[in-house]
Protein backbone atom coordinates (compact mmCIF):
# COMPACT_ATOMS: atom_id res chain seq x y z
CA UNK A 1 0.00 0.00 0.00
CA UNK A 2 1.58 3.28 -1.08
CA UNK A 3 1.60 6.46 0.98
CA UNK A 4 -1.35 8.14 -0.74
CA UNK A 5 -3.50 5.02 -0.42
CA UNK A 6 -2.69 4.98 3.29
CA UNK A 7 -3.71 8.64 3.49
CA UNK A 8 -7.07 7.78 1.95
CA UNK A 9 -7.63 4.66 4.05
CA UNK A 10 -7.19 6.43 7.38
CA UNK A 11 -10.51 8.20 6.73
CA UNK A 12 -12.47 5.03 5.90
CA UNK A 13 -14.09 4.53 9.33
CA UNK A 14 -15.26 8.11 9.84
CA UNK A 15 -16.55 8.25 6.25
CA UNK A 16 -18.46 5.02 6.86
CA UNK A 17 -20.04 6.60 9.93
CA UNK A 18 -21.03 9.64 7.86
CA UNK A 19 -22.46 7.57 5.02
CA UNK A 20 -24.30 5.31 7.48
CA UNK A 21 -26.04 8.30 9.04
CA UNK A 22 -26.91 9.55 5.57
CA UNK A 23 -28.15 6.24 4.15
CA UNK A 24 -29.35 4.20 7.14
CA UNK A 25 -27.77 1.03 5.76
CA UNK A 26 -24.51 -0.55 6.87
CA UNK A 27 -23.99 -2.23 3.52
CA UNK A 28 -24.89 0.82 1.44
CA UNK A 29 -22.57 2.92 3.60
CA UNK A 30 -19.63 0.60 2.98
CA UNK A 31 -20.42 0.54 -0.74
CA UNK A 32 -20.60 4.36 -0.76
CA UNK A 33 -17.23 4.66 0.96
CA UNK A 34 -15.65 2.17 -1.43
CA UNK A 35 -17.05 4.18 -4.35
CA UNK A 36 -15.64 7.32 -2.71
CA UNK A 37 -12.19 5.77 -2.41
CA UNK A 38 -12.21 4.60 -6.03
CA UNK A 39 -13.30 8.03 -7.29
CA UNK A 40 -10.69 9.72 -5.13
CA UNK A 41 -7.92 7.44 -6.34
CA UNK A 42 -8.86 8.01 -9.96
CA UNK A 43 -8.95 11.77 -9.43
CA UNK A 44 -5.78 12.22 -7.38
CA UNK A 45 -4.05 13.98 -10.25
CA UNK A 46 -6.77 16.65 -10.21
CA UNK A 47 -6.63 17.15 -6.43
CA UNK A 48 -4.90 20.50 -6.14
CA UNK A 49 -4.79 20.72 -2.37
CA UNK A 50 -6.95 23.86 -2.18
CA UNK A 51 -8.93 22.03 0.52
CA UNK A 52 -7.77 19.36 2.91
CA UNK A 53 -7.76 15.74 1.78
CA UNK A 54 -10.43 15.06 4.40
CA UNK A 55 -12.74 17.79 3.08
CA UNK A 56 -12.21 16.56 -0.47
CA UNK A 57 -13.16 13.00 0.52
CA UNK A 58 -16.26 14.24 2.32
CA UNK A 59 -17.29 16.15 -0.79
CA UNK A 60 -17.02 12.99 -2.89
CA UNK A 61 -18.79 10.88 -0.26
CA UNK A 62 -21.60 13.43 0.00
CA UNK A 63 -22.15 13.37 -3.75
CA UNK A 64 -22.25 9.56 -3.71
CA UNK A 65 -24.84 9.58 -0.91
CA UNK A 66 -26.94 12.31 -2.51
CA UNK A 67 -27.05 10.34 -5.77
CA UNK A 68 -28.32 7.32 -3.84
CA UNK A 69 -30.87 9.30 -1.84
CA UNK A 70 -32.14 11.17 -4.88
CA UNK A 71 -33.10 7.78 -6.30
CA UNK A 72 -35.79 7.74 -3.61
CA UNK A 73 -34.32 5.36 -1.05
CA UNK A 74 -35.37 6.06 2.53
CA UNK A 75 -34.85 3.64 5.39
CA UNK A 76 -37.34 3.27 8.24
CA UNK A 77 -38.11 1.35 11.40
CA UNK A 78 -41.43 -0.49 11.80
CA UNK A 79 -42.44 2.27 14.26
CA UNK A 80 -42.17 4.80 11.42
CA UNK A 81 -44.64 2.97 9.21
CA UNK A 82 -47.59 2.07 11.41
CA UNK A 83 -49.13 2.13 14.86
CA UNK A 84 -48.34 -0.70 17.31
CA UNK A 85 -50.39 -3.84 16.80
CA UNK A 86 -52.28 -5.52 19.67
CA UNK A 87 -50.92 -9.04 20.02
CA UNK A 88 -54.35 -10.55 19.33
CA UNK A 89 -54.27 -8.97 15.86
CA UNK A 90 -50.55 -9.49 15.19
CA UNK A 91 -49.59 -10.82 11.77
CA UNK A 92 -46.16 -11.21 10.24
CA UNK A 93 -46.07 -9.14 7.06
CA UNK A 94 -42.63 -9.08 5.44
CA UNK A 95 -41.41 -6.03 3.53
CA UNK A 96 -38.41 -5.80 1.19
CA UNK A 97 -34.94 -5.43 2.73
CA UNK A 98 -34.50 -1.95 1.26
CA UNK A 99 -37.37 -0.74 3.49
CA UNK A 100 -35.51 -1.14 6.75
CA UNK A 101 -33.03 0.85 8.74
CA UNK A 102 -30.09 -1.47 9.35
CA UNK A 103 -27.93 -2.07 12.41
CA UNK A 104 -24.19 -1.48 12.23
CA UNK A 105 -21.23 -2.66 14.34
CA UNK A 106 -19.71 0.12 16.43
CA UNK A 107 -16.25 -0.71 15.13
CA UNK A 108 -17.26 0.09 11.54
CA UNK A 109 -18.52 3.60 12.22
CA UNK A 110 -17.29 4.98 15.54
CA UNK A 111 -13.85 6.61 15.58
CA UNK A 112 -11.25 5.74 18.19
CA UNK A 113 -11.02 8.99 20.12
CA UNK A 114 -9.91 9.79 23.64
CA UNK A 115 -12.32 12.68 24.22
CA UNK A 116 -15.31 11.30 26.21
CA UNK A 117 -17.61 14.09 25.01
CA UNK A 118 -16.80 13.40 21.35
CA UNK A 119 -17.27 9.67 21.92
CA UNK A 120 -20.67 10.28 23.51
CA UNK A 121 -21.85 12.37 20.54
CA UNK A 122 -20.63 9.76 18.06
CA UNK A 123 -22.45 6.95 19.85
CA UNK A 124 -25.66 8.94 20.34
CA UNK A 125 -25.80 9.85 16.65
CA UNK A 126 -25.59 6.27 15.37
CA UNK A 127 -28.43 5.07 17.62
CA UNK A 128 -31.18 3.47 15.59
CA UNK A 129 -33.71 6.03 16.82
CA UNK A 130 -31.52 8.98 15.85
CA UNK A 131 -30.63 7.62 12.40
CA UNK A 132 -34.33 6.90 11.87
CA UNK A 133 -35.11 10.55 12.69
CA UNK A 134 -32.50 11.64 10.12
CA UNK A 135 -34.38 9.71 7.44
CA UNK A 136 -37.22 12.27 7.67
CA UNK A 137 -34.92 14.98 6.28
CA UNK A 138 -34.45 15.81 2.59
CA UNK A 139 -30.99 14.67 1.43
CA UNK A 140 -29.19 18.03 1.52
CA UNK A 141 -30.72 18.99 4.86
CA UNK A 142 -29.56 15.64 6.18
CA UNK A 143 -26.01 16.34 5.03
CA UNK A 144 -26.08 19.83 6.55
CA UNK A 145 -27.33 18.58 9.91
CA UNK A 146 -24.76 15.77 10.13
CA UNK A 147 -21.85 17.96 9.05
CA UNK A 148 -22.79 20.83 11.35
CA UNK A 149 -24.26 19.12 14.43
CA UNK A 150 -22.48 15.75 14.47
CA UNK A 151 -19.12 16.48 12.88
CA UNK A 152 -18.94 20.12 14.05
CA UNK A 153 -18.01 21.63 10.70
CA UNK A 154 -18.26 25.39 10.32
CA UNK A 155 -21.10 26.80 8.23
CA UNK A 156 -18.57 28.17 5.75
CA UNK A 157 -16.98 24.71 5.36
CA UNK A 158 -20.35 23.08 4.73
CA UNK A 159 -21.28 25.81 2.27
CA UNK A 160 -18.09 25.21 0.29
CA UNK A 161 -18.61 21.43 0.32
CA UNK A 162 -22.23 21.61 -0.86
CA UNK A 163 -21.85 24.57 -3.19
CA UNK A 164 -24.25 26.71 -1.14
CA UNK A 165 -24.12 30.08 0.54
CA UNK A 166 -23.58 30.30 4.28
CA UNK A 167 -27.08 31.75 4.59
CA UNK A 168 -28.52 28.74 2.76
CA UNK A 169 -26.63 26.37 5.05
CA UNK A 170 -27.92 28.13 8.15
CA UNK A 171 -31.47 28.10 6.79
CA UNK A 172 -31.23 24.38 5.95
CA UNK A 173 -29.88 23.65 9.41
CA UNK A 174 -32.76 25.52 11.06
CA UNK A 175 -35.34 23.57 9.03
CA UNK A 176 -33.55 20.29 9.73
CA UNK A 177 -33.49 20.95 13.47
CA UNK A 178 -37.23 21.65 13.43
CA UNK A 179 -37.95 18.38 11.62
CA UNK A 180 -35.72 16.39 13.97
CA UNK A 181 -37.50 17.99 16.91
CA UNK A 182 -40.84 16.82 15.52
CA UNK A 183 -39.45 13.30 15.24
CA UNK A 184 -37.21 13.49 18.28
CA UNK A 185 -35.92 10.11 19.44
CA UNK A 186 -36.36 9.17 23.08
CA UNK A 187 -33.21 9.87 25.07
CA UNK A 188 -31.12 6.78 25.84
CA UNK A 189 -28.66 6.06 28.61
CA UNK A 190 -24.99 6.34 27.72
CA UNK A 191 -23.25 3.00 27.44
CA UNK A 192 -19.56 3.71 26.90
CA UNK A 193 -18.46 1.97 28.93
CA UNK A 194 -21.33 0.22 30.67
CA UNK A 195 -21.58 1.12 34.33
CA UNK A 196 -22.14 -1.49 37.03
CA UNK A 197 -25.91 -0.92 37.08
CA UNK A 198 -26.14 -1.38 33.32
CA UNK A 199 -24.01 -4.52 33.45
CA UNK A 200 -26.28 -5.95 36.12
CA UNK A 201 -29.36 -5.04 34.04
CA UNK A 202 -27.97 -6.90 31.01
CA UNK A 203 -27.02 -9.92 33.12
CA UNK A 204 -30.60 -10.07 34.39
CA UNK A 205 -31.89 -9.69 30.84
CA UNK A 206 -29.81 -12.64 29.64
CA UNK A 207 -30.92 -14.77 32.59
CA UNK A 208 -34.59 -13.90 32.04
CA UNK A 209 -34.46 -14.44 28.27
CA UNK A 210 -32.49 -17.67 28.34
CA UNK A 211 -34.68 -18.95 31.20
CA UNK A 212 -37.77 -17.69 29.35
CA UNK A 213 -38.97 -16.11 32.56
CA UNK A 214 -41.50 -13.54 31.40
CA UNK A 215 -42.17 -12.23 34.89
CA UNK A 216 -38.49 -11.49 35.37
CA UNK A 217 -38.22 -10.04 31.86
CA UNK A 218 -41.05 -7.56 32.34
CA UNK A 219 -39.45 -6.19 35.52
CA UNK A 220 -36.56 -5.08 33.27
CA UNK A 221 -38.75 -3.41 30.63
CA UNK A 222 -40.36 0.02 30.74
CA UNK A 223 -44.16 -0.07 30.69
CA UNK A 224 -44.06 1.42 27.18
CA UNK A 225 -41.18 -0.73 25.92
CA UNK A 226 -41.28 -1.63 22.23
CA UNK A 227 -40.34 -4.74 20.28
CA UNK A 228 -39.81 -4.94 16.53
CA UNK A 229 -38.70 -7.71 14.14
CA UNK A 230 -37.49 -6.48 10.73
CA UNK A 231 -38.02 -7.58 7.96
CA UNK A 232 -41.56 -7.83 9.36
CA UNK A 233 -43.46 -4.59 9.79
CA UNK A 234 -45.13 -5.77 13.00
CA UNK A 235 -44.15 -4.02 16.20
CA UNK A 236 -45.48 -4.27 19.73
CA UNK A 237 -45.65 -1.92 22.69
CA UNK A 238 -46.09 -2.67 26.38
CA UNK A 239 -45.67 -5.63 28.70
CA UNK A 240 -48.94 -7.36 27.87
CA UNK A 241 -48.42 -7.48 24.10
CA UNK A 242 -44.71 -8.30 24.28
CA UNK A 243 -45.27 -11.16 26.72
CA UNK A 244 -48.31 -12.32 24.73
CA UNK A 245 -46.13 -12.58 21.65
CA UNK A 246 -43.26 -14.26 23.46
CA UNK A 247 -45.59 -16.90 24.89
CA UNK A 248 -47.47 -17.31 21.61
CA UNK A 249 -45.70 -17.25 18.25
CA UNK A 250 -42.44 -16.39 20.00
CA UNK A 251 -42.57 -19.56 22.12
CA UNK A 252 -40.16 -21.12 19.61
CA UNK A 253 -37.44 -18.96 21.23
CA UNK A 254 -37.65 -20.85 24.52
CA UNK A 255 -34.26 -22.33 25.35
CA UNK A 256 -32.26 -19.82 23.27
CA UNK A 257 -28.74 -18.60 24.00
CA UNK A 258 -27.51 -14.98 23.85
CA UNK A 259 -23.97 -13.85 23.01
CA UNK A 260 -23.11 -10.20 23.80
CA UNK A 261 -21.99 -7.72 21.14
CA UNK A 262 -22.54 -4.01 20.43
CA UNK A 263 -24.45 -2.21 17.68
CA UNK A 264 -25.33 1.42 17.03
CA UNK A 265 -23.69 2.58 20.26
CA UNK A 266 -25.96 0.30 22.31
CA UNK A 267 -25.72 -3.15 23.89
CA UNK A 268 -26.72 -5.98 21.56
CA UNK A 269 -26.91 -9.75 21.55
CA UNK A 270 -26.56 -12.50 18.99
CA UNK A 271 -29.62 -14.67 19.55
CA UNK A 272 -29.16 -18.38 18.85
CA UNK A 273 -32.17 -20.64 18.60
CA UNK A 274 -32.21 -24.35 19.61
CA UNK A 275 -31.44 -26.44 16.53
CA UNK A 276 -33.37 -29.76 16.23
CA UNK A 277 -30.15 -31.30 14.89
CA UNK A 278 -28.21 -30.20 17.97
CA UNK A 279 -26.60 -27.03 19.24
CA UNK A 280 -27.91 -23.58 18.41
CA UNK A 281 -28.50 -21.83 15.08
CA UNK A 282 -28.58 -18.05 14.40
CA UNK A 283 -32.02 -16.53 14.94
CA UNK A 284 -31.69 -12.74 15.39
CA UNK A 285 -29.45 -9.82 16.21
CA UNK A 286 -31.08 -8.09 19.19
CA UNK A 287 -30.29 -4.39 19.67
CA UNK A 288 -31.40 -2.99 23.02
CA UNK A 289 -32.12 0.59 24.00
CA UNK A 290 -31.42 1.44 27.62
CA UNK A 291 -33.04 4.42 29.30
CA UNK A 292 -33.54 5.41 32.91
CA UNK A 293 -32.14 2.14 34.20
CA UNK A 294 -34.44 -0.15 32.22
CA UNK A 295 -34.88 -1.46 28.68
CA UNK A 296 -36.96 0.79 26.46
CA UNK A 297 -36.70 -1.11 23.18
CA UNK A 298 -35.78 -4.50 21.72
CA UNK A 299 -35.16 -4.65 17.98
CA UNK A 300 -34.81 -8.20 16.64
CA UNK A 301 -33.12 -8.17 13.22
CA UNK A 302 -33.94 -11.58 11.79
CA UNK A 303 -31.86 -11.71 8.60
CA UNK A 304 -28.92 -13.40 10.30
CA UNK A 305 -27.26 -14.36 7.00
CA UNK A 306 -26.58 -10.63 6.57
CA UNK A 307 -25.97 -9.55 10.14
CA UNK A 308 -23.93 -12.30 11.75
CA UNK A 309 -21.02 -12.15 9.25
CA UNK A 310 -21.04 -8.33 9.46
CA UNK A 311 -20.71 -8.52 13.24
CA UNK A 312 -18.14 -11.35 13.10
CA UNK A 313 -20.46 -13.64 15.06
CA UNK A 314 -20.18 -17.45 15.12
CA UNK A 315 -22.23 -19.33 12.52
CA UNK A 316 -23.65 -21.54 15.28
CA UNK A 317 -23.14 -22.55 18.90
CA UNK A 318 -22.49 -26.07 19.98
CA UNK A 319 -24.47 -27.62 22.80
CA UNK A 320 -22.80 -27.33 26.19
CA UNK A 321 -21.17 -30.48 27.47
CA UNK A 322 -21.00 -31.38 31.14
Amino acid sequence: MDLMTEDLEKYRRELTGYCYRMLGSAFEAEDAVQDTMVRAWRSLDSFEGRSSLRSWLYRIATNVCLDSLNAGNRRARPMDLSEPTPVAQARLNERPEITWLEPVPDGRVLPSVADPAETAVSRETVRLAFVAALQHLPPKQRAVLILREVLAWKASEVAELLGLTVASVNSALQRARATIQENAPTAADGADPLDEEQKALLERYVAAFEGYDMKALTTLLHEDATMSMPPYDLWLRGHEDIVGWMLGVGEVCRGSKLVPTVANGQPAFAHYHPDPEGGYAPWALIVLELRDGKIGGMDFFLDTKRWFPLFDLPERLEAATD
